[in-house]
């Protein structure tokens, strides 16, 4: 590279290029230089041309090493992108959104996460919750879709579905597998519009790792019937009478049209700084808080003195004197205080903690911090208190530190070649399973078993999934549906029974089973072929004597079954039962 040319178009840098080395179509040879500086721990520059294309002068022997593509920018991760993170080779990738990039001691860069939950990390009882919650909003909605849907989508739509929680995580940069985008769901859009879009989530719940519950997201967009107001298609035409009594609709706090001109109002505004300053110098707790005369006639300046002198004004029919004479009754000057002055130092020390916390989430900063002040109290303090110089502060304070902060960080693609990959190496087949290497099936066990999801026979790429003694296996695009999706593309046998529940099996226990196991998260055996089969667990026998038996019945009152039942833990009295029992069959 050479040095930056004296030229630049429209304020972009330019780097020359060597050229005995690289030539252009365009005959310049220069190209367009990143704008944005790169983080510490990329040692190379990636470039875009400038120019139709680089064609490379074969007087060189090889191209710079550190030209890269212009596509590197889907590696550069932002604050505030939805990422994937892989945490476990064998498990679907976590979704989290980056807050910030932080540098390390020894070098490596941690990103601070935002966590997402996906069904399958809550339990069925909030699972249940969840589903009652989008039956809500899908009987509310006008454009329902969901008898619509397919059974296939209806089961790739819970895919999509996530769950926003308030906990925060580091995590290594370098854990990061793509992109993706995360919305809050509107009622008024489509839901198959995730199912179109690749990466695509979205979430309308708020999950509480350490409560287990979930709560409605308070940022929904308010579209629709139930926010705004139908207007008529005809209004009042010239002649006609509106019946409503207006004093209902509407009360009048000022008249333009008065009598005054804007010098007397001005001047009665003036007289109401001064009594305010003055009633403050009279008052106790405002010479605590405000000692000088600057902060009490600053105070007094606000718009809640000025509001209540217009407010007096208005209702004596805009006559100064008897005004006056309302804002210096004969108990003393009137006092007006605002939000700024009600609070104390602790309050507010309280709320800059909840605002850090929370952002402008009113009601949980209420619960948790000023359970004591009104909603609106609080509203109205926050507005106040981005006026001050406090807030400016912190302002300028945040922006500092965000400058320090990292912006971006590179992540190049990550082509490890997965522990789960079934690979034949040398002509022998072996293969393993998750991260401990050990080789517990040989492909020709695999010969002729399908795909798990798809049933597909035919793979360029087969990789194992679940425990190792089920010897199942997904194919490579089923694969990648499961790392981000967190599941299978087509519905196993148990979610097509809850989706049409009219359709009997003809063992209750088998269907039990498989309920069993897909609650624990555990693949149904696949056999090459569609129907499924089950692997069903080692069982035993319990066998009882006759005498057993009739203990049973003949000591109920000793024994008390469903007591004990209650109580496992609790031993029962074996030789009381024993006596009893004794004494019956001698009688």
């Amino acid at each position: 590279l050479g040095s930056v040319p004296p030229r630049s178009a429209e304020g972009e840098a330019l780097l020359s290029v060597c050229p005995r080395s690289w030539d252009t179509e365009g005959g310049e040879g220069r190209i367009v230089g990143i704008l944005a500086s790169l983080p510490p721990c990329v040692n190379y520059t990636s470039f875009t041309c400038k120019t139709s294309s680089l064609h490379h002068n074969p007087r060189c022997p090889s191209p710079p090493r550190y030209f890269k593509r212009a596509d590197m920018a889907a590696n550069m991760y932002r604050v505030g992108d939805y990422v994937f993170f892989e945490n476990s080779s064998s498990n679907p990738y976590l979704i989290r959104r980056i807050e910030e990039l932080n540098k390390t001691a020894s070098g490596n860069v941690e990103a601070k996460v935002v966590c997402y939950y996906r069904r399958r990390d809550i339990s069925n009882s909030l699972i249940m919750l969840a589903d009652k919650h989008s039956k809500e909003i899908e009987e509310e909605s006008e454009n329902s879709q969901e008898d619509d849907l397919t059974e296939k989508q209806k089961h790739q739509l819970k895919h999509r579905e996530l769950f926003l929680s308030r906990q925060y995580e580091s995590l290594p940069a370098t854990h990061i597998r793509g992109k993706c985008s995360v919305a809050l769901l509107n009622e008024t859009e489509s839901v198959l519009s995730y199912l179109d879009k690749e990466d695509a989530f979205f979430y309308s719940l708020v999950y509480d790792p350490s409560l287990k519950t979930l709560l409605a997201d308070k940022g929904e967009i308010r579209v629709g019937p139930r926010y705004q107001a139908d207007v008529p298609d005809k209004l009042l035409e010239a002649g006609e009478t509106d019946e409503r009594d207006q004093s209902k609709l509407e009360e009048k706090v000022w008249d333009p049209d008065s009598p005054l001109i804007d010098r007397q109002i001005d001047q009665f505004l003036v007289v109401a700084r001064a009594v305010g300053t003055f009633a403050r110098a009279l008052d106790c707790s405002s010479s605590v808080r405000q000692p000088s005369l600057h902060m009490s006639a600053a105070a007094a300046s606000r718009d809640i003195t000025l509001f209540h002198a217009m407010d007096t004004l208005h209702k004596h029919n805009y006559d100064l004197s008897s005004a006056i004479s309302i804002l210096v009754p004969q108990g003393g000057p009137v006092l007006c205080r605002d939000e700024m002055e009600e609070w104390s130092a602790s309050e507010a020390s309280l709320f800059e903690e909840a605002l850090e916390k929370y952002g402008k989430d009113f009601n949980d900063i209420r619960q948790d911090f000023l359970p004591w002040k009104s909603l609106t109290s609080i509203i109205e303090y926050y507005y106040m208190w981005k006026t001050t110089d406090r807030y400016v502060q912190q302002k300028r304070l945040k922006a500092a530190e965000a400058e320090s902060k990292l912006k971006q960080v590179y992540i190049p693609t990550y082509n490890k070649p997965n522990p789960n990959q079934i690979s034949s190496n040398n002509g022998k087949p072996c293969a393993v399973n998750g991260a401990t290497g050990t080789p517990y099936q040989t492909q020709n066990s695999l010969v002729g078993r399908a795909c798990e999801s798809c049933y597909t026979t035919q793979s360029h790429q087969w990789y194992s999934w679940g425990p190792p003694n089920m010897q199942c296996r997904l194919c490579a695009s089923c694969w990648i549906y499961w790392k981000k999706y967190g599941g299978l593309k087509m519905p196993t046998q148990t979610e097509e029974e809850k989706l049409s529940p009219s359709q009997n099996t003809e063992d209750s226990s088998i269907r039990s089973h498989i309920s069993r196991q897909a609650s624990q998260a555990m693949p149904i055996r696949n056999t090459g072929s569609p129907k499924s089969a089950v692997k069903t667990r080692q069982a035993f026998f319990l066998q009882t004597t006759c005498l057993t038996k009739l203990a049973r019945q003949v000591c109920k009152n000793t024994l008390r079954l469903r007591q004990a039942a209650r109580r496992p833990f609790v031993p029962i009295n074996c030789a009381a039962i024993r006596a009893e029992c004794k004494m019956f069959l001698n009688s």
